[in-house]
Parts: structure tokens; sequence; C-alpha cells
């Protein structure tokens, strides 16, 4: 008689209710806050007052929240930041993750194993605050959208994960490629890539989700408020009250418009900064244990 272990065994009724009835607690925690939240942006002061803060049912719905959030400017300049310094700082760091991570997965290279001492150093010793603003500034990077990415081009731990992914990759085919006279430039554009587009994908993502909700260095190096981005525009309108209409909420006031409450316009802000990166991650999501877990086990 052979015996299965635990987790090979059928699973009995009892079971799967239980887990049925747990994943489906668990769905609900996430959701439910973010319905409560897109629900509020959209309703009027009257529903705000009468739910006593957030809205959690259904009443009066308008979309004058994200019509006075997108009317002075401040927020539609804060979103054109983020997305530019999301596209370039994702593209810069996955460039060089990949070249770096190529060139560290070659047990022949040059410097392999200083560089990669140096590398998995940092896991252990962080520069801090205060060196790294001085470096930035003898850089001249003070208000410059590249103080919003240099400082955090490359991840150590997204270079190690993507490092033992290149590492799994049979040596044999890269060495036929080699003989038929491929380069090095070649190799990784033609054969390791492509075989690699599961880890490439979600390291890429954590390096967008990285900059989109990126806001100290914001703090410490961009003293130009119309260079800030969504995420510290967030922040200051949140904690600190800050008008994003000015001008506007007057004229509108005079007009006899109804203007909708704080509270619905900071949910409106929360609703803007999540959207891009609720809408990208249902088409990375399946490469995560293709892309993570294999590449970091098997390394």
């Amino acid at each position: 008689m052979t015996t299965r272990p635990v987790w090979q065994e059928r699973p009995t009724v009892f079971g799967l209710t239980l887990k049925t009835v747990v994943l489906t607690l668990i769905v609900l925690a996430m959701v439910y806050p973010l319905y409560v939240v897109v629900l509020t942006s959209l309703s009027t002061a009257r529903a705000v007052t009468e739910a006593g803060g957030l809205v959690t049912l259904p009443g009066e719905l308008s979309l004058d929240a994200y019509r006075e959030l997108f009317g002075g400017g401040v927020v539609t300049r804060a979103v054109l930041v983020s997305t530019g310094v999301t596209v370039v700082g994702t593209a810069l760091s996955l460039g060089l993750t990949i070249f770096a991570a190529y060139g560290l997965s070659r047990p022949g290279s040059v410097l392999h194993r200083p560089l990669l001492f140096l590398f998995l150093l940092t896991f252990l010793f962080t520069p801090g605050m205060i060196p790294s603003y001085l470096i930035v500034r003898e850089l001249g990077l003070i208000d410059s959208y590249w103080s919003l990415i240099l400082p955090t081009a490359v991840s150590a731990f997204n270079l190690v994960v993507m490092r033992a992914f290149f590492m799994n990759i049979p040596g044999e085919v890269l060495d036929s490629a080699r003989i038929d006279g491929a380069s090095d430039l070649r190799i990784l554009w033609r054969i390791v890539l492509p075989m690699s587009k599961g880890v490439t994908a979600v390291i890429g993502l954590f390096y967008a989700v990285g900059y989109w909700n990126a806001f100290f260095n914001a703090v410490l190096y961009i003293n130009d408020n119309t260079k800030w981005p969504l995420q510290l525009i967030l922040r200051q309108y949140v904690q600190q009250g800050m008008n994003l209409v000015p001008n506007q909420r007057a004229v509108d006031t005079a007009a006899g418009y109804a203007l909708p409450p704080n509270l619905a316009i900071k949910m409106a802000i929360i609703v803007v900064a999540l959207v891009p990166v609720l809408l990208i991650y249902p088409f990375v999501q399946r490469h995560f244990t293709k892309g993570v877990i294999i590449g970091a086990v098997k390394g």
C-alpha cells in the first residue's frame, strides 16, 4: 500500500467549502474598500452628507469631483509627469537590469564576482537620505526629472531574480549560437529575451509600479511644484489640504455651481492614482509564477 503526501490527497467536500469561503472573504476584503472609494468619488455632496462620510450604498451620482479635479490643470500636469517618469524610468531600468543580469549570469564575464558582490552588498547597506541628497545635488539634478529616475534606476533584487532566470537557460543553446557566429548582443536579443518574456514582464511591472507610486524622491529633490508627480499631489492634498483649483472654486461658487465635497475629491485622486496599476496588472499577473518563482528557485 502506497501512501501519498497530504497535499496530493483529493480534497474533501468540507475542505473545498472552507477554501471557497476563505477565498471569497479575501476577495471581498480587497474589493470592498476599492468599491467604497470609487462610489464616494462619484457621489454628490448630498449623498456624502447623508452617508456621514464614505458612501457604501449607491445614491446620487455625479462626475463633479473629477470635473473639479482636472479643471485647474494641476492634476492633469501631475498625471503627465508621473506617466513620463514611469515610461522613461521603466525603460531605462529594465534595459540596465537586463544587460547587467545577462553579463553577471555568464561565468566567464569580466569582473564577474566583484561586480556581483557589489550588487549583493546593497542588500545589507544603503547610502541613507543625506548622502543620497548630496550626490544628487552635486550632480545638478535638483528640480530635474532625472532625480526621480536615476537614484532608483537599478534594483538589486530585480537584478538577482533576472540573473537567476538567465542562468537557468541551457548553456548548450547559447554555445550553439556562439558557434554560428552570433555576438553576445545578438544572443541576448534573439535567444535570451524571447525565452525570458515572463521574467521581463514581471520585472518591468515591478519597476513601473515603483516609479508610479514613488513620491519620497520628489519630496527631497523637486522644489518646483509644476514638476510634482501625481503621488506627491495626492499626499499634499489629502494630508495638507492643498487647494488644487484655487481660481475655479471662486468662479463656480459665484455661478451657483454646487461644489463637490472634499472627501469626494480625495477619493477621486486616489482612483486616478490606482487606475493605471489596475489596468496593467491583469495582463502581467499570469507571468508571476513563471517569471519570479521559477527564476528564483532554479537559479
